[in-house]
């Protein structure tokens, strides 16, 4: 009643205190101060995974592992994203999530949400390494490619800020497609591989160029000094595999040298003779080849998976043998894994670099003293060999040099005229005055376009030729084609006629072989009937005139009669 009393009063509805407006919740402003402390839910479920785990069976619990404590709040927090960024330095030797104070957590999955975005930024290594670590043990990852890609990405791109990094993810990349059974092409372009490459061609050329053994009950032959190793003409596919891998494997690399440029298929040949002499030489002289001398044994070895890595796998791995390449083999057997490889220096070998230096050095004093490099204490032996490679193989080149020829084109005229000479002087009387009338009326039919300047004298055995008068009558070629030149009237010659009758038609032959031409039978009849001889005979005649400048019969009878054979019709 009093309540009513008090709200029925007008006063009452005038006061301030009185309002008709609802009040709802309204969020707590908090200080800068209050928000450091700040920390979202998830990051509180994951503090609470605790390292000790009961047995859900009842039995004794155990301790979780530090590895399987980060795989369980990674898995946890495989999709968590924050949006804090964090400007301090993080150090870890081996970082996890327990290792960061509430602030770096926050901003460790701040950077790692930009990562995924594609936006890698530099930060501390040690998150870094703890991206790293995330995917190695599958976490944010869809399948064990698209894990392979990711490390790889990630280590390409952050590399450029921390160089160091390459000493780990090379290797934890090489493991992760190991224990995933992925492509061992996804790692050809590695530097293992190609190292192991450059070995295994060393081990090759040792090997297959190496000579046969000699029976214990003879007495090896004694190499003579000039004899090549390798096997002469060189073969260039093989020795360029060879240097390549000299080159990858060497401290010394003959691509830098200057002889190189200059005679490189010479230092080659020599770089690689030498090469093999010295595998034949630890053969015999050592315990060990040279391969195993420089780089060490094969020999199968304990091996750790993801070695200075965090890593945990939920389950045992199953027996598996994965060949990375033909001298790179893992295998694993009841969880175990070992590794079947050349134990020993993985880094390039300062022997065979005084080894490729020699040849350069020694090589030069042959080649090019112009520019010697300074000579440094060698064994005996090594630079006798280097000696003999390089005399054995100078030798052989300057004995296969190929022919040069120079062929100067000014002394032509001067062997032409004395070509001329040598022919007059070969020439007998009976040629001299038989063949050069002929010779000189043949040259005229064969270029009846040639003209030869009036009243040009001739020297001895040759004739004179006048130039024919414009006026006279030419023959077509394209009417009559090659019988056109046999049926130019002949320019008036200064030689004798005996010699002009022996090569020339007679009128009535000339208007057969016309008729025949044309296809004129009324005029052919006409021509044989002016010869005053048959029309066999006159064929006979036509032929052999012109056999001596044709060279074959040109016409032959058909069964419509005589007619030109048809090779020289057109």
């Amino acid at each position: 009643m009093l309540i009513e009393r008090i709200m029925a009063e007008a006063r009452t509805h005038q006061s301030a205190r009185f309002s008709n407006e609802i009040y709802a919740d309204e969020p707590i402003l908090k200080t800068g101060r209050q928000m450091q402390n700040f920390l979202p839910d998830q990051y509180r479920k994951m503090r609470e995974i605790s390292r000790w785990q009961d047995d859900p069976k009842g039995g004794a619990g155990r301790w979780l592992s530090e590895a399987e404590l980060f795989y369980r709040q990674g898995l946890l927090m495989a999709d968590f994203e924050d949006d804090c960024p964090y400007n301090g330095t993080f150090k870890s030797y081996f970082p996890t999530y327990n290792a960061m104070s509430d602030r770096q957590l926050r901003g460790y999955f701040t950077w790692r949400a930009q990562v995924r975005r594609g936006t890698v930024e530099e930060t501390s290594t040690s998150f870094a390494f703890l991206y790293l670590y995330e995917l190695i043990c599958g976490i944010g990852v869809d399948d064990p490619l698209d894990g392979f890609s990711k490390i790889k990405a990630f280590w390409n791109a952050y590399r450029a800020f921390e160089p160091g990094i390459d000493r780990f993810a090379r290797v934890w990349l090489q493991d992760y497609a190991v224990f995933h059974g992925l492509d061992p092409k996804l790692l050809r372009d590695s530097k293992t591989v190609m190292f192991d490459n450059a070995l295994i061609e060393l081990r090759r050329a040792a090997r297959d160029l190496a000579s046969a053994p000699t029976p214990p009950d003879l007495a090896p032959a004694r190499r003579k000094t000039s004899e090549p190793t390798l096997p002469l003409p060189p073969d260039e596919a093989g020795e360029e595999r060879l240097m390549a891998a000299i080159n990858a494997l060497s401290t010394y690399n003959l691509d830098n040298s200057r002889l190189d440029r200059s005679h490189h298929r010479d230092l080659r040949h020599v770089a690689c003779a030498v090469y093999v002499r010295m595998a034949r030489y630890y053969d015999t002289h050592r315990k060990t080849g040279i391969v195993a001398s420089l780089f060490g044994e094969e020999t199968a070895m304990p091996y750790t998976m993801f070695a200075s890595a965090v890593f945990f796998a939920p389950e045992r791995h199953e027996d598996c043998e994965y060949r990375l390449d033909p001298i790179h083999i893992y295998r694993c057997q009841n969880g175990f894994w070992e590794c079947m490889r050349i134990h020993g220096s993985r880094q390039k070998s300062s022997k065979l670099g005084e080894m490729m230096r020699a040849c350069d050095q020694r090589l030069r004093l042959a080649l090019a003293p112009a520019h010697p490099l300074k000579e440094e204490k060698v064994p005996k032996y090594l630079a006798k060999i280097i000696d003999d490679e390089i005399a054995a193989w100078l030798s052989w080149d300057a004995a296969h040099q190929p022919v040069k020829i120079d062929i100067d084109l000014s002394q032509l005229g001067h062997i032409r005229s004395a070509a001329a000479q040598t022919r007059e002087a070969l020439l007998i009387d009976e040629e001299r005055e038989d063949g050069t009338p002929a010779e000189a009326e043949a040259t005229l039919i064969e270029q009846p376009g040639r003209e030869s300047a009036p009243g040009m004298t001739a020297e001895p055995g040759e004739m004179t030729i006048q130039q024919a008068e414009p006026d006279e009558p030419t023959v077509s070629t394209e009417e009559f084609g090659v019988m056109a030149p046999l049926l130019v009237s002949a320019p008036a010659p200064v030689a004798p006629a005996s010699a002009e009758a022996t090569n020339k038609l007679a009128p009535a032959e000339d208007a057969f072989l016309r008729a025949l031409l044309e296809q004129n039978t009324a005029q052919a009849t006409s021509a044989v009937e002016r010869s005053g001889q048959s029309e066999d005979m006159l064929v006979d005649s036509i032929n052999e005139t012109l056999f001596d400048l044709v060279g074959d019969t040109v016409i032959e009878f058909g069964a419509a009669g005589p007619q030109i054979i048809e090779d020289y019709e057109a």
